[in-house]
């Protein structure tokens, strides 16, 4: 096309050059004719001299249609500079394009090919020109791909359309093929434009996140059953113990049949061991409940100071068969919050108890004050510590501080994922700071006044 463009435009120039030389002879020879006409005695002097004028008019005429001619040409000149510059801008776009591009007849034969299509093919460009493309195609796929190409005449373009390819001594892959019509100028349909994009990572990314999924699927299905199976093992194994204490129990207590000093003994064992397990049973219980989201608040009006005080009184037996030294620094001007009753105590019982189990002398302290809109509870104590490496996972389930100090100290590893979890219900944060040998601090904040879960959702969509 650019060569037709340039020969038409010499041609152009050629044609204007001779026109020039016409008009000036035509000129010269006008002005030797005056010349002669002034010298001669004819019978009509003035009849010559109009011709002559007339002449000379035709002459100008002329000349301004020289220079019609010439702007025309240099428009036309500029208008082919613009022609090149976007023929060198398309060429280049097509070239170095980070997809492949063809271009083929309307059977399939490509007539043109980008760098990119021929590294796709393993095959020069020079000599990818010519072949089919369905040389190119898998050859399960060649039937479907010869149907489809024939449906493209129907058509004027057709996108994402998957098709393995297989280059020239080298390996399958996966490409998006986005076909679209090529025309000549009085409209017929002669060709077709085709993008070829590898897409061979893409496929491979997706098939790992359907692995993925389907993986995540199973770990939740997994997770569901064994929330099940821990709930429905918890309630079958507290009725047996429940039996158990209450037997405990009523065994020491009978007045009128004591027993002897060592049955005493072998029954406040059992009732002991039976309370712990009750205790694990519960941990195992709340965990399958939170795990399910099956776990309410049950919010009311309660006295924070009282209940902080009251809770610490419960666990002094505990700190003092270890001779611990249990403190209580309260600071409330207000006590008085809206919360779970029952939940809150069991977060501070959960602290205090882990507390106390990790301190072998010393104190552990219990802390509890006011902040804006929230309060704040903290539970020192001066025990073995925690390192940074098992800061970051104090809170996961079924791990305990140090572990291997686990047997020694016993206990499901749940109170304080239990915690957390119960926190977070109550829109809250818990954090820990500890070193090593010098103590740790657990501390809660939460609201003044807890919401229940659909308020809460609806104030954090409102603001």
């Amino acid at each position: 096309m650019i060569q037709v463009e340039e020969q038409t435009g010499k041609s152009f120039e050629q044609s204007v050059d001779k026109f020039v030389q016409k008009v000036d002879i035509v000129r010269q020879r006008a002005a030797d004719l005056q010349q002669r006409a002034s010298r001669l005695s004819l019978p009509h002097p003035n009849m010559a001299v109009a011709a002559l004028e007339e002449l000379e008019t035709a002459l100008e005429e002329l000349n301004v249609a020289e220079e019609e001619l010439r702007t025309q040409n240099e428009e036309l000149a500029l208008a082919r500079d613009a022609v090149e510059v976007q023929r060198q801008r398309y060429h280049e776009l097509f070239e170095f394009a980070p997809d492949g591009y063809l271009v083929t007849d309307l059977v399939g034969i490509i007539r043109e090919a980008n760098r990119t299509a021929a590294k796709m093919f393993n095959v020069l460009p020079e000599n990818l020109i010519g072949k089919p493309l369905v040389n190119f195609v898998s050859y399960e796929e060649r039937r479907c791909f010869r149907s489809k190409l024939n449906q493209l005449r129907q058509l004027d373009w057709m996108q994402e359309w998957e098709v393995h390819l297989y280059p020239r001594g080298g390996t399958l892959f996966d490409a998006a093929v986005t076909v679209s019509i090529v025309h000549d100028w009085e409209g017929n349909p002669v060709g077709w434009r085709w993008l070829v994009r590898d897409i061979t990572a893409r496929k491979q990314a997706e098939e790992k996140i359907r692995t993925m999924q389907l993986q995540n699927l199973q770990l939740q299905e997994t997770a569901k059953l064994k929330s099940h199976f821990l709930a429905i093992m918890s309630h079958e194994l507290r009725s047996p113990m429940n039996a158990i204490i209450g037997f405990s129990q009523l065994l020491l207590r009978l007045p009128q049949h004591p027993l002897a000093p060592k049955q005493e003994n072998m029954v406040s064992r059992i009732l002991k061991s039976g309370k712990h397990l009750l205790k694990l049973i519960d941990d195992i219980l709340d965990f399958s409940k939170l795990e399910s989201d099956r776990l309410e608040l049950k919010l009311e009006e309660l006295n924070l100071a009282e209940l902080v005080s009251t809770t610490t009184e419960e666990m002094r037996s505990l700190a003092e068969q270890k001779n611990l030294t249990l403190k209580v620094n309260l600071k409330l001007t207000n006590p008085y919050i809206v919360n779970d009753k029952v939940r809150l105590r069991q977060i501070l019982v959960n602290l205090l108890a882990n507390a106390i189990k990790f301190t072998e002398t010393g104190s552990v302290q219990v802390e509890a004050w006011e902040l804006p809109a929230k309060v704040a509870i903290a539970v020192k104590d001066t025990g073995i510590g925690i390192t940074e490496n098992d800061k970051a996972h104090i809170f996961q389930e079924f791990r305990q501080a140090n572990q291997t100090l686990s047997r020694e100290h016993g206990g499901t590893g749940l109170g304080l994922t239990i915690t957390k979890r119960l926190v977070e219900m109550m829109h809250g944060k818990i954090t820990v700071e500890s070193k090593l040998d010098e103590g740790a601090t657990f501390r809660v904040e939460i609201p003044r006044q807890v919401l229940s879960q659909q308020n809460w959702i609806k104030n954090t969509c409102a603001s």
